[in-house]
């Protein structure tokens, strides 16, 4: 069967593949989208880099919040990687089928990064609360080590956990249908095709990501708190001013991703549609990694000035 391979046995499929319908419901659409979704990933592909290579040759630039920067950038590259060009190809070539172990590899790696995207934007916002709340200590905090340190349990922290909840969910026994009604494999989707009881795996992923998103969550408006009470401190609105806008990028950023992220992993498996599933997903999958490298080189006046004097010197 060339859309998926479902082998019926005591009134259980076993699915040996899915199909992504993806935006097959815009036929009409297919060329623009196509052409649209490569404009984006070349756009993210290359303000991220320039992000990314701007922290290295930079002198200015030499610093732990900027580091942290370049490490979120290199994320972001992969994480839209992981689904965008799948998306893109599967549009073009018309061809929307994936096999079990590509789809389990596909949700993973997006598990992963997701959690590395959480743990590095609460790490960010720790960075902000030293410099702004202890600004004497900042270097002696920040030192390398430690930067490195942090930067490394926001890579590698969530592995063992997203790993196990990947085999969970692959772990069910899907029926009746192999179409996934999204444009990669997430989990609310591949919850839908599982028959039987689910409320266990439910529950399970509401407790990962309480762990993954709640609790770092929590740590950034925590750090906010304390910066947001430091800078009403400030003698000069001059100060304010400037404190305010050193965090404000970050800030929009935490708003775009937890907004529309948490949004499709905590509502009730009844209240899923495939519409705002894609709708919602647009924005923390594709959207929010396209306008970061926008939002922190228009909001930041150190990168906008290694931008000129890069391009002035070549």
């Amino acid at each position: 069967m060339r859309d998926g391979e479902i082998n019926t046995k005591s009134n259980v499929s076993m699915v040996k593949d899915f199909v992504l319908l993806g935006f097959s419901d815009l036929p009409n659409l297919q060329g623009f989208l196509s052409g649209v979704f490569s404009i984006i990933y070349i756009i993210i592909l290359f303000g991220n880099s320039l992000i990314i290579g701007l922290t290295r040759v930079d002198p200015a630039l030499k610093k732990p919040m900027y580091f942290f920067l370049a490490n979120f950038s290199c994320l972001e590259i992969c994480y839209v990687s992981v689904t965008l060009p799948r998306i893109v190809v599967s549009i073009w070539t018309q061809d929307r089928s994936i096999s079990l172990r590509a789809c389990a590899t596909q949700l993973c790696f997006f598990l992963i990064l997701g959690a590395t995207e959480c743990f590095l934007l609460a790490v960010m916002s720790y960075d902000r609360y030293v410099a702004i709340c202890h600004p004497l200590h900042y270097i002696l905090i920040m030192n390398p080590k430690k930067c490195i340190q942090l930067a490394a349990g926001s890579w590698f922290g969530g592995i063992p956990v997203q790993i196990g909840q990947t085999c969970q969910i692959f772990s069910l026994h899907f029926c009746s249908s192999n179409k996934i009604g999204h444009f990669f494999c997430d989990i609310p989707p591949m919850i839908n095709l599982a028959c039987g009881d689910t409320s266990m795996h439910e529950l399970s992923v509401y407790v990962v990501a309480m762990l993954f998103a709640v609790v770092p969550f929590s740590l950034i408006l925590a750090s906010y708190s304390k910066i947001i009470s430091t800078i009403l401190k400030l003698p000069t609105a001059h100060g304010r001013g400037k404190a305010f806008s050193t965090c404000s990028s970050h800030l929009l950023v935490v708003v775009l991703f937890y907004g529309s992220a948490s949004i499709t992993y905590f509502r009730p498996k009844s209240s899923h549609s495939a519409g705002i599933d894609r709708l919602l997903s647009l924005f923390y999958t594709i959207l929010t990694p396209m306008f970061n490298p926008m939002i922190y080189s228009l909001r930041n006046k150190d990168v906008i000035a290694a931008l000129k004097k890069l391009i002035f010197k070549t």
